[in-house]
């Protein structure tokens, strides 16, 4: 709070005298004003819409015989006393579109004298008409620290201790790193209540309390109109293969989980590959591992017929996403969004340039992953070092792999892989995707539910045995792809 009453004094001191300040917390601005009004002795008062203007600092009241609860009577009242205190106008923002009050704001705005009204406009969002943009000055308060996130968890923890006859919230050391990592960017207020939640119900924080503290904090910031939260995140055990990307990621776990500066942090990997060898489940297994949540953005869901909406919307998702921090950004086909198109007059190129200014400057942390089918759409200036860390190519599964994919869609089906000769699996499916091998395994299952029988592994080579896989159906496009990563990009597996 000390940093926002320090701001907030140099703006008065700069003789600014229209200040728009931005916030859901309204009584904590309202806090910030009054501790500064008290060390400098200012006089200073309030107005909505139901109490009108009401005098809470030191000095006589204005005109009380006039109904203030008008906005435009209040605003006369203000510039006529001409006094040099603070006005705190809180919900001004919906008479915004009256030409009067537009004045009456003008007016006081382009007061010359040294002393004079100073206006705070207080809202959760304010849009000033053009002819007051360049006249006002805007204040943002400061967001709570990690250390003030966590004070904030230990108290809410005490007082349930408190108010259940002194039992210990449980938790540890990591989960609660976690829970202040993912409380960034939200209010004091706001970190408090989803704190709060968190404890209420069991009296403990664990692991399993991060997706729903996910979710509700993606619920909070307004983020379900542009992107999609992925509540269930895969873990790494999930994916099959991919050693080295999971060793690379294992690698920066650490520095991108960290409290410190951002200049070196992470900044996303994109995958390119297959359709089917797992780029999408590799996507949402990064959240998993790190334990953060997981935004989709779909680019093709971004198009708008209107001119400029379809650029409006990828600003909003990329600012968005930057809220939520810290978080991973799964960018779907990513080449859907960005590939050149004579046809749309300039649409993709502009999203490009959207994009990559804020993949090369974001001061955020949020890790993106981008998956890609057609590598041939890719542009040159998206896959360019700086931009992303890495580009790794994910490619159909080797024999081992294959076993080990095998034994993870029997175990998540209660199949006890055991009874399973893996390896004769994985020797009669080659040249299968992993999805072609999830296909396999559910259409075996199916074909014995039908039949009353136990599921053996004849049933699933039968299955293989009526699959044509995309490496048969597709095989030149797929040498095409080898041939292009061969030199471009690092193995995955």
């Amino acid at each position: 709070m000390k940093n926002d009453i320090h701001d907030l004094g140099l703006v008065l001191d700069s003789r600014v005298r229209l200040i728009v300040i931005e916030s859901w917390q309204e009584l904590r601005v309202l806090e910030t004003i009054g501790s500064l009004a008290v060390q400098r002795a200012q006089t200073w008062y309030t107005w909505n819409h139901l109490d009108g203007l009401s005098r809470l600092g030191f000095g006589a009241d204005l005109d009380p015989e006039r109904d203030t609860r008008d906005a435009g009577v209040a605003l006369d009242v203000v510039r006529e006393s001409g006094e040099n205190a603070l006005y705190v106008f809180c919900d001004l923002h919906p008479f915004l579109d009256s030409p009067r009050i537009v004045r009456q704001l003008k007016t006081l705005a382009m007061n010359p004298g040294v002393t004079g009204p100073t206006l705070i406009l207080i809202s959760h969002g304010v849009t000033l008409p053009p002819e007051l943009g360049r006249l006002a000055a805007r204040l943002q308060l400061s967001m709570p620290s990690e250390e003030e996130l966590t004070a904030i968890v230990r108290e809410e923890a005490i007082r349930w201790s408190e108010a259940n006859r002194g039992q210990r919230v449980r938790t540890d050391n990591r989960t609660l790193q976690q829970v202040v990592r993912n409380l960034r960017g939200t209010t004091h207020d706001e970190a408090r209540r989803l704190a709060r939640n968190l404890i209420i119900d069991d009296g403990a924080i664990d692991q399993s309390d991060l997706p729903n503290l996910n979710k509700a904090k993606f619920e909070l910031l307004g983020l379900d109109g542009v992107l999609s939260y992925e509540q269930e995140t895969a873990r790494f055990g999930e994916v099959g293969g991919l050693q080295k990307l999971k060793a690379w990621l294992a690698a920066r776990q650490a520095v991108f989980s960290s409290a410190g500066s951002v200049q070196d942090m992470p900044r996303g990997v994109l995958l390119v590959g297959v359709q089917g060898a797992g780029k999408s489940l590799a996507a949402k297994a990064v959240a998993g591992l790190w334990g953060m949540p997981l935004l989709r953005l779909d680019m093709a869901g971004l198009y708008n017929k209107y001119i400029g909406e379809t650029e409006k919307n990828l600003r909003e998702a990329l600012q968005l996403a930057d809220a939520l921090e810290p978080c991973v950004l799964w960018i779907d086909e990513i080449e859907k969004g960005v590939a050149a198109d004579q046809s749309d007059s300039g649409v993709s190129r502009r999203m490009l340039g959207s994009l990559l200014t804020w993949m090369a400057e974001r001061q955020s942390r949020v890790f993106l992953v981008a998956t890609a089918n057609d590598v041939s759409q890719l542009p040159p200036e998206l896959i360019r070092k700086g931009r992303i860390d890495e580009l790794f190519f994910v490619d159909l599964p080797d024999e081992a792999v294959r076993a080990e994919i095998f034994g993870i869609h029997l175990a998540k089906r209660d199949l006890d892989p055991s009874q399973f000769d893996l390896q004769q699996l994985a020797q009669t499916s080659e040249g299968f995707s992993g999805a072609e091998i999830e296909q396999a395994v559910v259409s075996a299952v199916y074909a014995t539910a039908a039949s009353g029988e136990l599921l053996g592994g004849r049933d699933i080579l039968a299955a293989i045995g009526r699959t044509s896989p995309l490496s048969v159906v597709m095989a030149e496009k797929l040498q095409a792809l080898r041939a292009w990563a061969q030199d471009r990009a690092v193995r995955a597996d």
